[in-house]
């Protein structure tokens, strides 16, 4: 069973835990996720699509990330999702921590905080191990590609990290 930590207002630590996808947080309560956009030297980033089994935007495109295990701070989840989802250790690469933004889901118990990394890395196809529970694809995409994506409303969360392609 996974536990997540619940953070306070100010994205302080409770000393509370929660299960994996409880949605038990009261209003002003929080959970910590995590994005890592992979970019490489040439301009363009690592995206993959989404499997079709998933419950919540199938065949969408994303970037590596997800919620931070119970002790686990920021930047360690953020190093695990992204090995876990594409094979690749961002622990050498150039970036790091971009910002902050805050999901609040008021009466749904899902209210969270997504710290937005960005590492910039040369890498190839023959880097890469996809998670297959996870991905059903990928592809190194322009600035252009993923803004067409994200018109289609078909990219996740592209509003709230648009940033972190733009920098």
């Amino acid at each position: 069973m996974e536990y997540w930590d619940i953070y306070d207002e100010n994205k302080q630590p409770t000393g509370r835990t929660m299960k994996r996808n409880d949605w038990c947080l009261k209003d002003g309560e929080y959970h910590l996720t995590v994005l890592g956009v992979v970019a490489r030297p040439n301009g363009t980033f690592l995206i993959t699509k989404r499997v079709m089994t998933k419950a919540w935007a199938p065949g969408w495109w994303e970037v590596s990330g997800g919620a931070a295990q119970a002790g686990e701070d920021s930047y360690e989840a953020v190093l695990r999702e992204v090995k876990e989802e594409t094979g690749l250790d961002a622990r050498n690469a150039e970036g790091g921590y971009l910002f902050t933004y805050k999901r609040e889901n008021p009466g749904e118990g899902d209210n969270y905080f997504v710290d937005v990394y960005r590492f910039v890395m040369d890498i190839d196809e023959k880097d890469l191990t996809l998670q297959t529970e996870e991905t059903d694809g990928h592809m190194f995409a322009t600035l252009e590609q993923i803004q067409a994506f994200a018109a289609e409303g078909k990219f996740l969360h592209y509003d709230s990290i648009r940033k972190a392609f733009e920098m």
